[in-house]
């Protein structure tokens, strides 16, 4: 089963058929999602725009709306991803989750994922280079709606 959150118009459909192959030829992933690079200063410092960290084999480690990883150290060669609003799962994994109570960390961040991640859950992480730009505060209402009409 394919989520595609309600603020992300601008998602590329090949994103939603390459996430349902990859979780049909995994039988043992429960959950999966995407991210993007992200390079831009001032998005990375917007709490309106979920960031990601994954481990080696692209399997999400946190999601947050703050910056992460948090750079006490410069690592030149280490990423910030985003998080793109569209979810791919298993129904028997769907089912269980949803029975699960809001955990912690998904209150404090107001992210239903950390609730997967809190009961041990993993989901993985599709890289790609789309660069979706979601609806993530009323301001960005005009330039959604010009962005969709240009593309009509």
């Amino acid at each position: 089963m394919i989520n595609i959150q309600g603020d992300e118009p601008l998602l590329d459909p090949e994103l939603v058929d390459t996430l349902a192959r990859e979780l049909r030829e995994d039988e043992d992933l429960p959950m999966i999602t995407a991210g993007s690079p992200l390079d831009d200063p001032d998005l990375i410092a917007n709490s309106n725009i979920v960031k990601l960290v994954i481990d080696r084999n692209h399997n999400a480690l946190y999601f947050s709306r703050s910056p992460i990883p948090f750079r006490r150290n410069e690592v030149p060669t280490l990423p910030t991803y985003r998080h793109l609003g569209i979810y791919g799962y298993r129904t028997d994994f769907l089912q269980r989750f949803i029975k699960l109570p809001p955990s912690p960390l998904e209150i404090a961040e107001g992210l239903e994922q950390l609730r997967a991640l809190e009961d041990g859950a993993t989901i993985r992480v599709h890289l790609t280079e789309h660069e979706a730009i979601g609806l993530d505060s009323p301001d960005q209402i005009p330039l959604i709606e010009s962005l969709l009409a240009s593309s009509q």
